[in-house]
């Protein structure tokens, strides 16, 4: 019939043009390459094959890529993890938008928290949380170093709630320094006290090297003694976390220390003690905001 004709036609066109987009790209000539894509990504979207023309924009989108026009790159790509998504293959939509994160991190910060963000929320749509959390983790860095610390916080906890689940508990200590940092850069001491108490539920973290640190840190920033602030901050433990946390570690000071340093007297004060333990702070910070 004259319709078989037709799509026997379209066919054999449309294979001389995934040939040709394949040579295209061998060649490097990367914009004939591109167009050829593009031209198959229209072709099955018109056949409603959505997973191959989402592979055919991607394609488009790392010829772009390699043009070094990024921004048009990143489009083509989040253009194709929808149609993934809509294609029912969420997980091929989540590593596409991690790529797509991945080479813009280096020219756009704020991209590429957007495309981890997303790709996140994919995979936790998808109650893939160990993925989700890994991108959780990297946009949660790069808010870091955007100096977003109320974002980062929020991210932090999203991410810490995720290992928790998954039972992956030592991570989640790590994750509790690193709150302790942003909180107190927040200048929100409260809050960082309340991370390490929420924390003491967890399976091993009460007496952990990670618990200790940050309970000497917590007391030594509460009491303004600037000395053990900076042991704890350089010490292996903080120095040797993702570099966004060990800057945040080096770079924190205690309000109103100005270079100096505060210590409690050796002597407690007669009728008194020379101030209270966290355990006897737990009521004054009910209800922080971690």
């Amino acid at each position: 019939s004259s319709d078989y004709i037709v799509k026997y036609y379209d066919h054999n066109i449309m294979s001389v043009v995934v040939i040709s987009a394949v040579a295209f790209k061998n060649a490097k000539q990367f914009e004939q390459a591109k167009d050829a894509y593009l031209k198959e990504a229209e072709y099955h979207t018109e056949n409603k094959a959505l997973f191959h023309a989402a592979k055919a924009y991607e394609q488009a989108g790392m010829m772009l890529k390699d043009m070094k026009k990024m921004p048009e790159a990143i489009q083509l790509i989040e253009k194709a993890s929808i149609m993934y998504v809509e294609n029912g293959t969420s997980g091929t939509a989540g590593m596409a938008l991690d790529r797509a994160g991945k080479l813009i991190e280096p020219i756009d910060l704020e991209k590429a928290v957007d495309l981890y963000q997303k790709a996140a929320s994919v995979f936790e749509n998808e109650d893939r949380l160990r993925q989700a959390a890994e991108l959780l983790g990297k946009a949660s860095r790069l808010l870091v170093r955007l100096r977003r610390l109320d974002e980062a916080a929020v991210s932090l906890q999203k991410e810490k709630n995720m290992y928790k689940e998954i039972e992956n508990y030592p991570t989640c200590f790590k994750k509790t320094i690193a709150q302790v940092l942003v909180h107190l850069h927040r200048g929100d001491f409260v809050a960082a006290d309340k991370c390490v108490r929420e924390s003491y539920s967890l399976p091993g973290f009460s007496g952990s090297e990670d618990c200790v640190s940050m309970e000497t840190l917590l007391a030594a920033f509460d009491e303004q003694d600037e000395d053990v602030v900076s042991r704890v901050c350089n010490s292996p433990l903080l120095k040797y976390m993702d570099n966004d946390y060990a800057k945040l570690a080096i770079s924190l000071k205690v309000p109103g220390g100005g270079g100096g340093k505060k210590k409690k007297p050796p002597v407690a004060p007669q009728g008194g003690s020379a101030g209270p333990t966290p355990a006897e702070e737990d009521d004054d910070y009910e209800g922080g905001l971690c």
